[in-house]
């Protein structure tokens, strides 16, 4: 990225998140931690992460989870890249720093850090200003057009920018509690479960009891003096930096996981709806039929397709005996809402093998109806000449 453009963060957006870092700025307090704003897009179908590496001169990241025997055991199959951002410096003088990561399925990663210090309300103010606010989203869009023009040798079938999907998600990870070091789970929960819940949802009104029950379900612990709290928007994290990161990462893979099978809905909805108009506009009709082997090879290719992609990101991180961070994957993915649209993707796949079925079933009564014309057509001729007496 150009210096003048990661140094110093101009124009409208600046301002807007300037705005709002003077109404939430850090000031001493009994909470130190920071805000990762997670921003990520599909650009394209995949990610050629050699090439990339090499335009870009990045590294390979590497998972990095909590149990002490987990990384023998978890890996990605395919490492994304990483790149560190340079220091965006905001007018307020603010220091936000960022990291992208590219996956090989096709989506984009760009994480935005900001320190913070404060009390609990700061926190809960910090949470519902930027949850709510647009424009690092502005921002990020800036910094991903500009990666990805230096890394276009390395995208395969790129996506036209309008049509880019794109998810957001807000970390919030408390490191330490001055005056309670040793602070459990627990601890947190018994004293401060109201203003965690009202982070994970953004809002600044305290919030009734059984959605604050509903949100603090979706909580887990590896070691007593630790503690994240997922939701679909935002994450409350408590922990050191190395043990947070577990979790930070686990969920920039759910994600991107949610971005993709997204995409997989999408496309398989356009592709669905041309067959249906394929059939309604004579596909089904005896011509029309002879027409659908061409539709139905289609169809095909697109079903092989998505289901090559699907495990690809499905398959992308293995958890051969960290138990607990599948556990946390999983309440990550449900959150989220990866489940859910990976639900969508398997009916509408079904769907499309039922219509293939259908097309080439009718393709091949249209085929034996003409070829059974054709004998019928033939015996005739034969008969003709014959009772003409000059057999053929």
């Amino acid at each position: 990225m150009d210096r003048e453009v990661t140094t110093i963060v101009t124009s409208e957006v600046a301002q807007a998140l300037d705005t709002n870092v003077k109404a939430a700025r850090p000031v001493p307090g009994p909470l130190r931690g920071s805000v990762l704003v997670l921003i990520q897009y599909d650009v394209c179908e995949e990610i050629n992460l050699d090439v990339i590496r090499q335009l870009l001169q990045a590294r390979h990241a590497q998972a990095t989870f909590k149990s002490s025997q987990a990384p023998g055991y978890v890996r990605y199959q395919r490492p994304p890249v990483a790149d560190r951002l340079e220091p965006l410096v905001l007018d307020s003088g603010e220091r936000l720093t960022g990291e992208i990561k590219y996956f090989d399925y096709g989506v984009v990663s760009l994480v935005f850090e900001l320190p913070f210090s404060g009390d609990w309300d700061k926190l809960v103010e910090l949470s519902a200003h930027w949850t709510s606010d647009p424009n690092f989203e502005k921002l990020a869009s800036r910094v991903i057009r500009q990666r990805l023009e230096r890394a276009a040798p390395a995208l395969i079938k790129p996506y036209p920018e309008d049509n880019w999907l794109q998810e957001d998600y807000f970390i919030f990870h408390v490191r330490e509690i001055q005056g309670s070091p040793s602070a459990t789970a627990n601890d947190l929960l018994a004293s401060h479960s109201d203003q965690i819940a009202q982070i994970v949802r953004g809002e600044t009104c305290t919030l009734s009891e059984g959605e604050r029950q509903e949100i603090l379900q979706s909580r887990i612990s590896y070691y007593p003096t630790d503690l994240a709290v997922i939701g679909w928007n935002a994450a409350f994290i408590y922990d050191t930096p190395s043990g947070a990161e577990t979790a930070i990462q686990l969920l920039q893979y759910a994600n991107s996981q949610l971005l993709e099978f997204r995409h997989y809905d999408e496309h398989l909805t356009r592709e669905l709806e041309d067959v249906y108009d394929f059939l309604e506009k004579g596909g089904t009709g005896l011509w029309g039929r002879w027409r659908t082997a061409r539709a139905a090879s289609k169809l095909h290719t697109v079903l092989l397709d998505v289901n090559e992609l699907t495990e690809r990101a499905d398959n992308a991180i293995k958890f051969l005996s960290d138990m607990f961070s599948a556990r946390l994957y999983k309440l990550c993915a449900q959150k989220v809402g990866v489940p859910d649209y990976k639900d969508l993707v398997q009916e509408k796949l079904h769907t499309a093998e039922d219509l293939y079925r259908f097309m080439i079933e009718q393709f091949n009564q249209s085929r034996a109806f003409v070829l059974e014309l054709m004998v019928v057509v033939i015996l005739i001729i034969e008969l003709i000449y014959f009772f003409k007496g000059h057999p053929i």
